[in-house]
């Protein structure tokens, strides 16, 4: 991952002071995020979400900076969020504008920045629902953020922190040499590490070996069941466009699991390929067609 070392004076007299920006945006994610299919008024405030999340993760993932800074500079994200002065965050300060806009509340922003101070102190899980409850903080804020823009029913979150959360263990396998190897935090339970003879030194291999590739597949296992539970999730959402998001969302979470059960992630980057976007995007719109 490409991350950018931090300011030598952390004073916040300006935006870079507190933001560590790695250069990644919304076109390096695996999922779409405020995609054309999202109401064009609501966009910005979808792109605003991404942004402050975008630049608290890349705090929590900077190398350069300690976990006490890390998490200083977490905490004082979420002062200027609640309408503290100062400009040495420009996301937390279009945030905050965002949700005067559209009345929503700022517990789902404040939801991400603990799981980022999670990331900054926390580097291993001890089980499945060690590990969910980390994505309680992570991921789900974000469908929910989203649920909120549109006026959808609380109906709706259940479902959607199950797809939140599938996205979000996708995400780590994926990333987990490069999460070992860069910030030494391991997102895979050990419990099943353990089980499989797996340590996590073994994240460090070129190539996954039987056990991790067991562990792998135990955790899709797992995902692939929390995709079953966010396919109810279209149905029960009443915008269109964000219905059909929605759709193709949970079509790319089972692409990309089965590319994940064939592929090595330590041996290569496995990922969605345009083919797969396109195909999903026509199943999601076919299967949203609800009303």
């Amino acid at each position: 991952m490409t991350v950018l070392a931090a300011e030598t004076d952390s004073k916040p007299d300006g935006a870079q002071a507190l933001e560590t920006p790695s250069g990644k945006g919304r076109g390096d994610e695996n999922f779409p995020v405020g995609s054309f299919l999202i109401r064009r008024d609501l966009r910005p405030h979808v792109h605003a979400f991404y942004r402050f999340a975008r630049n608290a993760d890349d705090i929590a993932d900077n190398p350069h900076l300690s976990a006490d800074d890390k998490v200083r500079r977490l905490d004082r994200m979420g002062e200027i969020l609640d309408g503290a002065s100062g400009d040495d965050s420009a996301a937390a300060s279009a945030m905050r504008r965002s949700l005067a806009e559209t009345g929503t509340t700022a517990q789902h922003c404040h939801d991400v920045l603990r799981a980022f101070r999670l990331d900054a102190t926390k580097l291993q899980y001890r089980d499945w629902d060690d590990l969910m409850e980390y994505c309680r903080y992570s991921a789900s804020p974000v469908g929910r953020q989203l649920l909120d823009l549109h006026g959808e029913s609380r109906d709706t979150w259940p479902p959607s922190d199950a797809l939140c959360s599938a996205l979000q263990v996708l995400n780590h396998l994926q990333d987990c040499g490069d999460d070992y190897r860069a910030l030494d935090r391991v997102y895979l339970p050990l419990d099943a590490m353990g089980e499989n003879g797996v340590t996590v030194e073994d994240l460090a291999r070129p190539a996954a070996n039987p056990g991790l590739r067991k562990v792998i597949d135990r955790l899709l296992d797992s995902t692939d069941r929390l995709i079953d539970t966010a396919a109810a999730l279209p149905a029960r959402v009443a915008a269109r466009g964000l219905r059909w998001e929605s759709a193709t969302i949970v079509a790319l979470a089972r692409r990309l699991s089965r590319r994940l059960r064939g592929g090595d992630p330590l041996a290569m980057r496995v990922a969605l390929s345009k083919g797969d976007f396109a195909a999903a995007l026509v199943t999601g719109i076919l299967r949203g067609r609800r009303r």
